[in-house]
This record gives structure tokens, C-alpha cells and sequence, in this order.
């Protein structure tokens, strides 16, 4: 059969089920993305509140700033003040649909920094002290970039809010700049 002799593609509309059905897909979706995002965004909002305020079993900011000394960060109460914000700020604007590709860079630039430093030397596995955690973490911020935060979010007003490669790059490329420039000094 010549290229030519092929039948095209049809061109009728989806028929009106289908457009339900899709819809009520993406209705789904949207409320899969919203706890999705209300649950890991307030999860990754404690860790930061743990680092910043000493509340949920956390150290607060001198412990905190202390063991990121150990580590290298100086001074660490800096950088436990810059993680701390960047884990509590990021987790909340996920949680609630904001500014989602900065809320997900700021994660993925703590768990960069997180694998560099600590976890990345003990291979993949938790158990053995691996970076299991921080690669679903980063990856969590990341889909929820590249996804889009869903209709029920405040980003649904803004270009950003329906995802796509350039929040994805964004949340990424800020991650990683912001990770590479907190490693490098």
C-alpha cells in the first residue's frame, strides 16, 4: 500500500461521551494533583519548620546550623535558615498551588544539595543511608512542574500553572543553579 493510498485520520468530532469522559478524567486529576500537592507540600513545609522553629522532633536553628557546619556550610546557621525557608516556603506554595515551578525548585535545589553532600556517598537505598528519599522528592517537585498544579490551585490564573517543559526547565534549571551556587561556596 503506497503512502498515498492510506486513509487520513478522521477529522469528525470526539463524540460528546468521550468529551465526558475526559472530563471527568481530568476532574479526577485535578483532585489527585490537589492532595498530591497538600500532602507532600505540608510534609516538606514540617521538615522546614523542624530546621527553622526546633517544633515536629526537629533541632531548630541552632542544631541544624550546627550539623550543616559538620558538613561544610558556613556559617550554618546561614544555610540552615536558607534550607529551612527553602523546605518550608516550597512545601507551602506546592501545598496551595503558588508559584509552583519556584516552590518546586526551591525542593529540588535542597535535595540536590542534600545527595551532594550526605546521601549520594551511601549509594541509592535508605536503609543504607542512600539518596532513595531525596531522588523521590526531587522527582515529586518536579512532576508536579511539569503536570501543572491542577485547576484547583491559585497558579490555574498564570501561564505557569498549566505545566509544561518550560516550568519543568524552570523548576530544574533554578534547582540545580541554586544547589551549584550553595555547593560552591
Amino acid at each position: 500500500m503506497a503512502y498515498s493510498d492510506r486513509p487520513s485520520a478522521p477529522t469528525e468530532p470526539v463524540e460528546p461521551a468521550a468529551r465526558g469522559m475526559r472530563r471527568s478524567y481530568s476532574w479526577a486529576g485535578d483532585w489527585g494533583l490537589l492532595l498530591l500537592r497538600v500532602v507532600f507540600g505540608l510534609l516538606m513545609a514540617g521538615h522546614g519548620a523542624q530546621k527553622l522553629f526546633g517544633i515536629f522532633g526537629g533541632g531548630g536553628l541552632t542544631a541544624t546550623g550546627e550539623y550543616l557546619s559538620s558538613l561544610g556550610f558556613h556559617p550554618g546557621r546561614v544555610y540552615a535558615l536558607v534550607c529551612g525557608l527553602s523546605e518550608l516556603l516550597g512545601g507551602l506554595g506546592l501545598a496551595v498551588g503558588l508559584l509552583t515551578p519556584l516552590a518546586s525548585a526551591a525542593l529540588i535545589g535542597v535535595m540536590i544539595n542534600a545527595m551532594a553532600t550526605q546521601t549520594a556517598p551511601h549509594g541509592l537505598w535508605e536503609t543504607q543511608g542512600g539518596m532513595e528519599y531525596n531522588i523521590g522528592i526531587t522527582a515529586i517537585a518536579l512532576a508536579v512542574a511539569a503536570l501543572g498544579p491542577g485547576r484547583l490551585a491559585f497558579d490555574r490564573l498564570f501561564p505557569w500553572g498549566r505545566g509544561g517543559w518550560g516550568p519543568a526547565a524552570i523548576a530544574l534549571g533554578l534547582g540545580g543553579i541554586g544547589a551549584a551556587i550553595t555547593l560552591t561556596l
